[in-house]
């Protein structure tokens, strides 16, 4: 018998291992697909962005270099991504705040308003705003009524109605974030700020503001990178006047067919957000060793 417990366990111990090994093998199999799904597209766009004319070639990037048009498009997607999230950070902040001071039932409820937005469609909040923004919108026919202006203002089809549409969007995803970080800072801190004779507003600067920063830099990052590549909005609010990188991307893809300049383009803007990142690490890292 006891030969036999032997010998079992022996033949028993490489079907463990068999096992174990199928069952590691198995559960690396989702990380594989989503490598594969994530890195298959960019590396195919990057070769294709060496095509042009049907020839391997550094054209699709030499025209970007010698093009001041391709420089003003990449300017101008920059600087709307960042006027859009300096607002949500200026909008956001203070909605947070006060979410967090809230009694936990009314915080629920001000959250869920937070989350409304995303129970409607982008295309029909950007419409919306279409409508708002005409020189016959609400927004005009209120201000004549009350006599504020005699002619109706240009507001649609302008960067301001693109900015203002993009902020409305992109609220959300810098209040949340922000509002969680805020809700992991420890109330004691500012009571013992107080206890040591700090007024409500130095204690706030001082002590809650500086512990906020990381939640303030997440939501920033997070607005700025999905709006570098936006596109419904400052196409249709923009009416035209506002030219990102995106539009550029679908303008060489449907009226000329260049999937090479593109795919060019598409490289650029991926690249510039895997560097995003990098340089909000650094400056976390600056900014934690300040704080020391």
């Amino acid at each position: 018998m006891t030969a036999l417990s032997i010998s079992e366990r022996a033949t028993a111990r490489p079907r463990r291992e068999a096992f174990y090994r199928a069952r590691t093998s198995a559960a690396a199999i989702p990380a594989i697909v989503l490598v594969i799904v994530m890195v298959g597209p960019f590396v195919w766009l990057a070769c294709l962005s060496f095509v042009s004319e049907g020839h391997l070639s550094l054209a699709n990037y030499q025209r970007m270099i010698d093009n001041p048009s391709y420089w003003k498009i990449i300017v101008a997607t920059f600087q709307l991504s960042a006027i859009v999230s300096i607002l949500t950070v200026i909008l956001g902040y203070p909605t947070a705040y006060l979410i967090k001071l809230l009694p936990p039932r009314l915080a629920t409820i001000a959250l869920g308003c937070v989350l409304v937005p995303f129970w409607t469609s982008l295309l029909v909040r950007t419409y919306a705003w279409m409508v708002l923004l005409q020189r016959n919108g609400v927004i005009n026919d209120a201000l004549i009524a009350l006599h504020i202006v005699d002619t109706p203002l240009r507001m649609a089809n302008t960067m301001g109605a693109a900015v203002v549409g993009m902020v409305h969007i992109m609220l959300p995803f810098l209040i949340l974030p922000l509002y969680a970080s805020m809700k992991a800072i420890d109330p004691d801190l500012t009571r013992a700020a107080a206890g040591l004779g700090a007024s409500p507003t130095r204690s706030f600067f001082q002590v809650f503001l500086p512990l906020s920063l990381p939640g303030v830099f997440a939501g920033m990052i997070l607005v700025f990178v999905l709006c570098l590549g936006f596109y419904v909005t400052p196409q249709l609010l923009g009416g035209g006047n506002v030219v990102t990188i995106s539009m550029k991307i679908q303008h060489n893809v449907a009226m000329y067919a260049d999937w090479g300049a593109a795919s060019a383009l598409g490289v650029i803007l991926l690249l510039a957000i895997a560097l995003i990142p990098l340089v909000a690490k650094a400056m976390g890292a600056a900014y934690a060793w300040r704080m020391r």
